[in-house]
């Protein structure tokens, strides 16, 4: 088994490497974060530019002699046009299995994004799912400002530092349950769970279950 893993930043080859590890699975990564960082500051780059790029990415990744495609970029997601992609090859998006997941709380709950950029695609979707399913939720969503630009300049521990304080915050202010929308989130949601012994759902423990089951992986 061959699974191609698109991502924006070289930081989320980690995340997926070491979830994987123990699996029979061979992973061919690569890095785009060029398309997230026009979508961010370049305002002559429409959103249809956007799709196409992603689009051709995708079918240029398909020709890679892999079984499968992993996008873990919820910004490369959310720009994802499904009728444009007739692959023979399944196309796994990040956010499916965390959508699942958020569906089943019936607490209320916070939702943290750090790229603003994201935030509109990535709810449009997580809307769309509920009301596939008839569900309501009580959702707030929370940006932690400037963060994102941290971890563009290459600054990774001060970017985690500003998640963790932002999630500590919360769980000090408010009982509800709390989730990181983004997989480059997931180091610093993981921290606050080993430092307050309280769940942070993260993208990344929800999708390896569903990759294991989807692809039908064997542990070595």
């Amino acid at each position: 088994m061959k699974l191609a893993c698109l991502h924006a930043h070289h930081s989320n080859i980690e995340y997926i490497e070491s979830a994987l590890v123990s699996y029979e699975i061979e992973l061919v990564h690569f890095v785009d974060p060029g398309l997230v960082n026009r979508v961010t500051h370049d305002t002559s780059f429409c959103i249809s530019d956007a799709q196409q790029k992603v689009k051709e990415q995708i079918e240029w990744i398909s020709k890679s002699n892999v079984d499968a495609i992993l996008i873990t970029c919820t910004n490369y997601v959310a720009l994802l046009n499904e009728a444009d992609h007739l692959l023979s090859i399944p196309i796994i998006k990040i956010d499916e299995p965390f959508f699942e997941v958020i569906a089943s709380i019936d607490e209320p709950q916070v939702i943290l994004f750090t790229n603003p950029a994201t935030v509109e695609g990535t709810l449009d979707r997580l809307n769309n799912y509920l009301s596939d399913r008839h569900k309501n939720i009580e959702m707030d969503v929370v940006i932690i400002e400037d963060s994102f630009e941290l971890l563009m300049q290459g600054l990774s521990e001060k970017y985690n530092e500003a998640i963790s304080k932002c999630i500590h915050k919360l769980l000090e202010a408010e009982n509800k349950i709390i989730s990181v929308a983004q997989l480059s989130m997931v180091n610093a949601s993981i921290q606050v769970e080993k430092e307050t012994s309280i769940t942070v759902i993260n993208p990344l423990h929800t999708l390896i279950d569903s990759l294991a089951i989807q692809l039908n992986l064997k542990h070595k």
